[in-house]
C-alpha cells in the first residue's frame, strides 16, 4: 500500500551516477540465542545485546525513547497510535535497546458505529515480545530493491535499460523509455496505486501494469509508486526465474540467517504475529475480517501474499541484521549480500532533481518525516502503513527500527508520524557531542516551536576592532530550524544579525553573509570568527528558532571568547566570565 508521504523533505548532491547502463561508482565516506546470531569472520557475533555505553550512547535519551513510545499506547490525541511496538536501537554491533511494548493482539474486530475496537477477552489477547514478527508493508520495498542492485552487479539488470527490454509488454501505454532506475527511484511517472485485487485472476492483474499509463513522462517528477517495485518484481522473476519470496529466501534471509523473515509466514507463526486490521469496506478493498498471520495490504494479497511493494514479515532483530549488514557494506561474517559500492547506491541520492525526495536505489534519503534528528544526507530508511519504520544512519553507524500495529484494529487511528519521529530524535540524541574545548559545551536543546538563546554580557567594544571566535557545531531541519548570531546597541529592543565564517577541520572557509547556520554541516565542529559591530554596550547572543514541526541535532557551542586586539574582552574559559552568559533554553552538557 502506497505510505502517506510527509511534508518536510530536503536536497542533496549526487555521489554516484549511472552512465549508459553502466554504473560509475564515486568514493564517499563511508541477543536472540547465541546460536542464532549470524557471526563476523573472526567468529565474534555480528551483534549483540548489551548497555548503551557499550554501544557508545548516553543512556538517558534511551529510557526516553521508550517513555515517548509508550505514550502513544495512548490517546495521542483521540485513538492510541498503536496496539503494540517492538523498539530496537543500536550502534556498532552492539543493539542498546530492545524493547517490546503494548499488545502485539489486542482487538478481533473495529465497531465503526461508536468507533471503538472489540477487545478479545483477556486470555485471548497477547501481548508483545521482542521476537514478536510484524507485517513490515512497504519496508518490503528494501528486500526488492536489494534483490535488484544483486542482478545488477551480476549484469542481469542494466540500471539505464528500459524495463521494456526484459518485458516487452510493459512497453505498452507510452511506458517504453522507464528504465529500472526510474522504479528504484520514484520517478517513472507511475500514478501511486491501482485496485489490482479487482482483476479476477494473476495474469489480469500482471497485464492491468502492462496497460497502465503514466501521469507523467519518466524522469520528470517524483512519485511514490507501489507500481514500481510491483514491475520491479517481474523483471526479477522473469530475469532469474526464481519466484520473489525464493529469491528473498536465497540471496538474504538464509545468508545472513534471518530466520523469522519471509513472505506468507506458516500457520504455526501466528501466535507469534502482530494483528493488524478489521479489514472490511469502505476503509479496506477486500472484505477480510481480521487480518492476522496474512499481509494487510489489499494489492499483495490478491497476488498471492509474494510481492515486489509489500508482504515481507519479520522481527525486530532480524532488521537490525539488514542494517548492520548494510551499515558494514554488504557483509555479515562470511556471507557478503552486496559488494560495498553497491550499497553506496542505496546511500546516495539519485532525485536531485527532486529537492525533498532524495532517494537512492530503492532507500528513502534524508526524510525528517520519519527519520527525525536522525536524518542525515546519507541517512537511508523506510516506512511501511501498517506501522513499521527502518532508519540506518551512517554519519553515526546508527540503526532504529520501530515495528508497531498502528492499523490495529483499524488504519484511520493512527494519523502522521509521530512515534517513529519521536524515537529517531532520542536515539539521534543519545549520539553524543564532544565538547570542542573542554569538558561541557552549550547545547540549545532539541524543542520543537521554541526559541533558545545564549547571550554574552554587555561589551564596549566602541573603539578598536573586536572579534568573536568559538567553535560551532549544528545540524538542524534546513531552513526551517535556524542558528542565529545577532547583536543589540539598544539593550536589546533591536536586533541585527552578525555575519560570521566558519571552517572545519580540514576544509575551506565558509562565510555566512546573514549571520545564519541551518541544515547540515557534517556532523563536526566548526572553528568560528565573526567582527562585532561598534557600541559601548554591545550585547551578543545565539538564537536558536525550531518550526513545529520536525527537529535537527540542534547546535552547540563552546570556548566563546571576545578579543580586541590583544585585550579579551570576554572568555568563556574565566569562571568569572562563564557565570556573566545569560542562557534560555540552552545548557551545559559534558557529551
Amino acid at each position: 500500500m502506497a505510505d502517506a508521504r510527509g511534508i518536510s523533505r530536503r536536497h542533496m548532491g549526487l555521489g554516484a551516477v549511472a552512465l549508459g547502463g553502466g554504473l560509475a561508482f564515486a568514493s564517499l565516506p563511508a541477543d536472540p540465542a547465541a546460536a542464532a546470531a549470524p557471526t563476523r569472520g573472526d567468529g565474534r557475533p555480528a551483534l549483540r545485546h548489551g548497555s548503551a555505553r557499550e554501544a557508545g550512547l548516553l543512556p538517558g535519551p534511551l529510557k526516553q525513547l521508550v517513555a515517548d513510545a509508550e505514550a502513544f499506547l495512548q490517546p495521542s490525541p483521540r485513538h492510541p497510535w498503536y496496539a503494540g511496538a517492538v523498539l530496537l536501537a543500536g550502534r556498532g554491533r552492539t543493539v542498546a535497546l530492545h524493547k517490546p511494548i503494548g499488545m502485539a493482539v489486542r482487538y478481533q474486530a473495529y465497531d465503526e458505529e461508536t468507533d471503538t475496537g472489540v477487545e478479545f477477552p483477556p486470555d485471548r489477547q497477547i501481548p508483545t515480545a521482542e521476537d514478536t514478527v510484524f507485517d513490515l508493508a512497504s519496508v518490503s520495498k528494501l528486500f526488492t530493491s536489494i534483490l535488484a542492485v544483486q542482478q545488477i552487479e551480476r549484469g542481469r539488470i542494466e540500471l539505464e535499460a528500459p524495463v521494456a527490454s526484459y518485458l516487452p509488454d510493459f512497453g505498452r501505454a507510452g511506458k517504453q523509455d522507464v528504465t529500472i532506475r526510474h522504479l528504484l527511484t520514484h520517478t517513472s511517472g507511475f500514478r501511486a496505486w491501482i485496485p489490482l485485487y479487482t482483476a479476477p485472476t494473476y495474469e489480469e492483474k500482471v497485464q492491468r501494469v502492462y496497460d497502465e499509463a503514466l501521469a507523467g513522462p519518466p524522469g520528470t517528477a517524483y512519485l511514490y509508486s507501489d507500481l514500481n517495485l510491483i514491475s520491479l518484481q517481474l523483471v526479477l522473476e522473469h530475469v532469474t526465474g526464481r519466484r520473489l519470496d525464493v529469491l528473498l529466501r536465497e540471496e538474504i534471509t538464509e545468508p545472513l540467517g534471518m530466520r523469522r523473515t519471509r513472505y506468507n509466514p506458516p500457520a504455526s507463526w501466528k501466535p507469534k504475529i502482530a494483528a493488524t486490521e478489521d479489514a472490511r469496506r469502505p476503509w479496506s478493498g477486500l472484505d477480510r475480517g481480521l487480518v492476522w498471520g496474512e499481509v494487510h495490504d489489499e494489492n499483495a494479497y490478491s497476488l498471492g501474499g509474494v510481492a515486489g511493494h509489500a508482504g515481507v514479515f519479520s522481527d525486530a532483530w532480524d532488521l537490525a541484521v539488514l542494517a548492520r549488514t548494510l551499515l558494514d557494506g554488504g557483509v555479515c561474517g562470511r556471507k557478503r549480500i552486496l559488494r560495498p559500492e553497491s550499497v553506496e547506491l542505496m546511500f546516495t541520492d539519485f532525485n536531485t532533481a527532486f529537492p525533498g525526495d532524495e532517494h537512492g536505489l530503492g532507500f528513502e534519503l534524508y526524510q525528517h518525516w520519519y527519520m527525525g534528528a536522525m536524518a542525515t544526507p546519507r541517512t537511508a530508511g523506510h516506512t511501511g502503513f501498517t506501522g513499521t519504520a527502518l532508519v540506518l544512519d551512517p554519519t553515526t553507524d546508527s540503526f532504529l527500527v520501530v515495528l508497531g500495529n498502528s492499523v490495529h484494529p483499524v488504519r484511520s487511528w493512527r494519523s502522521g508520524s509521530a512515534p517513529r519521529v519521536a524515537a529517531a530524535n532520542q536515539l539521534a540524541r543519545a549520539v553524543p557531542v564532544r565538547p570542542a574545548r573542554g569538558r561541557t559545551a552549550w547545547f540549545s536543546g532539541m524543542a520543537s516551536a521554541a526559541t533558545a538563546t545564549l547571550a554574552l554580557p554587555a561589551l564596549d567594544t566602541s573603539s578598536g576592532v573586536a572579534r568573536l571566535s568559538c567553535a560551532l557545531w549544528w545540524d538542524t531541519e534546513p531552513k526551517a530550524d535556524v542558528l542565529v548570531l545577532e547583536s543589540s546597541a539598544d539593550g536589546g529592543t533591536t536586533w541585527e544579525p552578525v555575519p560570521f565564517t566558519t571552517r572545519r577541520p580540514g576544509g575551506t572557509a565558509e562565510a555566512h553573509p546573514t549571520g545564519t547556520a541551518t541544515g547540515w554541516s557534517g556532523r563536526v565542529w566548526h572553528d568560528l570568527t565573526a567582527e562585532l559591530p561598534a557600541a559601548p554596550g554591545l550585547v551578543v547572543r545565539w538564537r536558536y528558532t525550531t518550526d513545529r514541526l520536525y527537529v535537527g541535532r540542534g547546535a552547540y557551542v563552546d570556548g566563546l571568547r571576545v578579543e580586541k586586539g590583544r585585550r579579551r574582552l570576554f572568555d568563556e574559559a574565566r569562571p568569572a566570565d562563564a557565570a556573566r552568559l545569560r542562557a534560555e533554553g540552552w545548557s551545559r552538557e559534558t557529551g
